[in-house]
């Protein structure tokens, strides 16, 4: 008897339990709620205000808004007022940036708008995760990248009657720089004008033109193209596993589901493209100008891998041309630098040197004594100088070897070179090899003589100097206050004189190249392009220098890659940039 009133008090306990936890559920979810209001009519309370969340007329939304206290904003849309990029997903709760108001002090306020959108036709079950897309303010890393705010915080959907903005402007250049995830530092450019490399894919695995290894990445993510009718750059979302986001929002398709190709978007320089969530690629745009540019130039880079098959290297390397400098048409400017303890002091110096170069040569007293003395040694020298006061780069430093070339009538040139540290600049006139630029390693006899002349000597067998091997470079400000036979005095090259009759060229390269292939050996290989190709005049730089790039790869080079080849016996005529980077 006693077992059964046991067993009795136990059921009696359970079934008790049961309806506590039933009750607790239906407390918390409270289910009623969905048969006693009205989802097209539901009211919120933002401190005094009270208002229904849709309403039919748009335009008393919008003066409601304005008549708000910015510290207490809340936007409702009605769904078919939704621009075409909102996504089925995003359903629910919203958060977007503030829209513009006739007040010009109503900005100094709160920026996050609160959209609440009810769909009675999709509820969403208890319990179900909904996908949210939040977009509040952009990241840091985004904020200092992106340079125009687009309308109402929207993206640009293209549409079948959208007209180009600049009617004149017939072609751009792209340029597209990994800033953020395990590819940072990579970086892709074409110009729109090169129809054979379009589209620019963006992906994880080859054929990719921007290869981003990220996991989190699709094999084919995304891709841009030149739009012919518009003259715009436009994204499209490949169906992407993880989506793409344009300055923080959504590219995909409509049917989010489907993995289906997007709409396209249109790109303006400073836009940030999200790939997955950690890989962001920035986006720089400019216009095409009318350059005839009198030899031929090609430039190919590659950060390489320690191993065959294994990760890349992080890209230090830098290297960039520009024919004409601004201002100085006669001039242009060749250079690679090669950074050590990050990217941020090659990337510094690539753009400054060039503008001081530039600088100083605007100065007609200076220009003129460059071209009576056929000698541009102050001026790259006072280039150099400029360029390491400008930098403040304490802890990291760079490589720079710049090659000056002016024209002295159509068929002749001058060529002068300039270099701290161990990537290297040789000149081939009538098959006779010149070298422009000196080894500044600690190994290399003349800077142990140099070294051995600042009244420290190095010990026999001293390899190094703080770790470093190179006793030259930009930056670095910290190694040079602790060790003062550091220095950023470049070595400065004899000018050449080269004739476009001579078949002459150039070829500057970072350490990567030259640590696997010996300058007889590039010659060699430059003399083989030109018996295979010396037909394609069009394209035969850029062919040897990827050509030499392939050489040094199969030969497992284990540093960042970075090659420049100048051919002076060819002429080129095109719309092209003016200026031209690398890294």
């Amino acid at each position: 008897m006693a077992m059964v009133m046991a067993e009795s008090i136990v059921g009696l306990v359970v079934i008790l339990m049961l309806v506590l936890i039933i009750l607790f559920i239906l407390l918390a979810c409270r289910p009623w709620r969905f048969f006693f209001s009205s989802p097209q009519h539901r009211q919120i309370k933002v401190g005094d205000l009270e208002r229904p969340l849709i309403s039919d007329d748009i335009g008393s939304v919008q003066s409601q808004v304005n008549d708000l206290p910015t510290n207490q904003l809340l936007e409702v849309l009605h769904p078919q007022a939704e621009e075409n990029i909102s996504s089925p997903r995003t359903q629910g709760l919203a958060c977007k940036q503030k829209l513009p108001s006739t007040d010009e002090h109503s900005n100094q306020g709160a920026n996050l708008v609160l959209d609440v959108i009810s769909d009675p036709s999709e509820d969403v079950p208890v319990g179900h995760t909904i996908k949210r897309t939040l977009v509040a303010k952009c990241p840091v890393e985004e904020r200092k990248h992106v340079k125009r705010e687009r309308t109402n915080n929207q993206l640009p959907f293209i549409a079948e009657n959208d007209s180009p903005q600049e009617p004149g402007l017939t072609g751009s250049s792209l340029s597209l720089e990994v800033i953020s995830g395990p590819s940072c530092g990579l970086r892709c450019s074409l110009l729109s004008t090169n129809t054979a490399k379009l589209p620019v894919t963006l992906g994880r695995v080859s054929p990719s033109d921007l290869l981003v290894k990220d996991s989190e990445v699709s094999g084919k993510h995304a891709l841009i193209n030149w739009n012919t009718n518009k003259l715009k750059w436009e994204l499209v979302d490949m169906g992407s596993l993880n989506g793409t986001l344009l300055n923080s929002q959504a590219v995909q398709h409509p049917d989010s589901g489907s993995r289906h190709k997007s709409e396209p978007f249109e790109l303006a320089s400073g836009d940030i493209i999200t790939l997955g969530t950690t890989s962001k690629v920035s986006v720089e745009i400019s216009p095409l100008v009318e350059c005839q540019i009198p030899f031929g130039v090609g430039i190919a880079s590659d950060s390489m891998a320690l191993r065959r098959g294994g990760r890349k290297l992080p890209m230090e390397d830098v290297c960039y041309y520009q024919w004409p400098l601004p201002g100085v048409e006669q001039f242009g400017l060749f250079g690679i630098c090669d950074g050590h303890g990050g990217a941020e002091a090659s990337k510094a110096a690539s753009k400054i040197l060039p503008e001081m170069v530039a600088n100083i040569l605007s100065v007609s007293e200076k220009r003129q004594k460059v071209l009576s003395l056929c000698d541009a040694s102050d001026v790259l020298r006072d280039a150099f100088c400029q360029t390491e006061a400008s930098m403040n780069h304490q802890y990291e430093g760079c490589t720079a070897t710049v090659l000056l070339v002016w024209a002295h009538g159509p068929e002749d040139f001058f060529a002068q070179c300039a270099n701290v540290g161990d990537s290297a600049c040789f000149v081939s006139i009538g098959g006779k090899q010149i070298k422009m630029t000196e080894d500044h390693r600690i190994t290399n006899k003349s800077e142990r003589i140099r070294l051995n002349e600042t009244g420290e000597p190095l010990r026999d067998g001293e390899t190094r100097l703080c770790g470093m091997n190179l006793a030259r470079m930009l930056g670095d400000k910290f190694l040079k206050e602790q060790d003062l036979r550091f220095t950023s005095e470049p070595y400065i090259s004899q000018v050449v004189h080269i004739e476009k009759a001579s078949k002459a060229f150039a070829l500057l390269a970072s350490d990567g190249l030259w640590d696997v292939i010996s300058i007889k050996k590039a010659m060699q290989l430059v003399f083989q392009m030109r018996d295979n190709y010396s037909a394609d005049g069009d394209n035969f730089a850029e062919k040897v220098a990827n050509f030499i790039l392939d050489e040094a790869r199969s030969l497992r080079t284990k540093d960042n890659t970075s090659i420049i080849f100048v051919d002076f016996a060819t002429t080129s005529t095109s719309r092209t940039d003016s200026c031209k980077s690398c890294s």
